[in-house]
């Protein structure tokens, strides 16, 4: 991977906090869900119910699909991103007290949540390690992608 291309992902990644993600149901039919997100580099975590849809379809299917972008006014400003990728349940205990202890840090102008944290125990922590990025700047032209294969 190209290291403009690189900075610019992580730049993209960096700037935002929730992402689309796209799972699998049993029927064949995808389910679509807004969550928050952190990432280290290139890697992606989020949480859900310990019980949730996304948890038991990636317990079946670990293949995810996921967008990240935000509204604009100016449809030539569209950026973001959109990745097919891969999401392990997160096992390690110490691995998932460091995503949880990120989690508020995406979030700095936000007032003190008004309930604790959820530990480890409570919520399942993915893991997600794309496989193909797609890189959206319609500032390059109307509908314009870079592909990366990780």
């Amino acid at each position: 991977m190209d290291d403009q291309i690189r900075r610019k992902i992580l730049a993209l990644l960096d700037r935002h906090r929730i992402m689309t993600v796209a799972t699998l149901r049993p029927d064949g039919w995808p389910q679509a869900t807004t969550v928050g997100y952190v990432n280290e580099g290139l890697t992606l975590y989020f949480l859900c119910g310990l019980d949730s849809q996304k948890a038991r379809n990636l317990a079946r299917d670990d293949r995810l699909s996921l967008t990240i972008d935000h509204d604009t006014a100016d449809l030539m400003a569209i950026t973001g991103l959109s990745m097919a990728a891969r999401a392990c349940a997160v096992e390690d205990r110490v691995e998932a007290e460091k995503v949880l202890r990120m989690l508020p840090l995406k979030y700095p102008d936000t007032p003190p949540l008004p309930i604790k944290m959820p530990t480890p125990d409570e919520v399942r922590l993915f893991r997600v390690t794309p496989l193909v990025i797609s890189i959206l700047d319609y500032t390059k032209g109307f509908g314009h992608t870079d592909l990366v294969h990780c």
